[in-house]
């Protein structure tokens, strides 16, 4: 069963980076292709499965042997990050989460309740989330690289694209919102109340 779920998170990965960073790096280009952009990145995607899936003994044989503790923990992590997504996609309703105001420019509307008054990006933060729990829960070695390279594509690359994006759709409440609530890791602080 942790070998299936390694695989899952293995081969479902590849597209977040192949979906976000050409939407966040060329809107009006994706814009141009509409409906077919999720086709192309479909027939990719797919290719990337296959071969990942054709490579799954090699990529699923290098295990940690990990703790109790840590499959507890990489279970709660999991859980959290699920719930997180859940919660996301209701406030970003399921056409915010694929990337449609992005690929039809529409303007729609700056969320900043919620978990978005948290982070705000909490869609990385729950599969964030989600493939560190896969990883201590599994020991697979290439979920852990994978998750690695996730966070980092993520912080560095696709969150500087996208709020660049956010900020010529929303203008300056964008920029205050900036301010006001922190990027990826969520703060203790009372003090910072978003205003809208």
């Amino acid at each position: 069963m942790s070998d299936f779920l390694a695989l899952i998170m293995i081969v479902v990965w590849p597209v977040i980076p192949l979906w976000w960073i050409p939407v966040h790096s060329s809107a009006q280009t994706m814009n141009r292709f509409g409906i077919l952009a999720y086709i192309v990145l479909f027939v990719i995607w797919f290719l990337f499965a296959c071969l990942i899936y054709n490579n799954r003994v090699f990529l699923l044989q290098f295990k940690m042997n990990t703790l109790s503790v840590l499959n507890i923990a990489g279970g709660c992590l999991l859980i959290l990050g699920v719930f997180l997504q859940i919660w996301t996609v209701r406030l970003l309703t399921f056409r915010g989460i694929i990337g449609l105001p992005e690929i039809h420019e529409v303007k729609g509307n700056l969320v900043t309740t919620g978990l978005f008054s948290l982070v705000r990006h909490p869609t990385y933060v729950s599969h964030t989330l989600i493939m560190g729990g896969i990883f201590f829960i599994t020991g697979v070695i290439t979920t852990g690289i994978v998750a690695f390279i996730d966070f980092l594509l993520i912080y560095f690359v696709i969150i500087p694209k996208e709020e660049k994006e956010l900020i010529g759709r929303f203008g300056e409440p964008y920029i205050r919102y900036m301010e006001k609530v922190p990027k990826f890791f969520p703060t203790l602080k009372e003090d910072k109340k978003l205003v809208k």
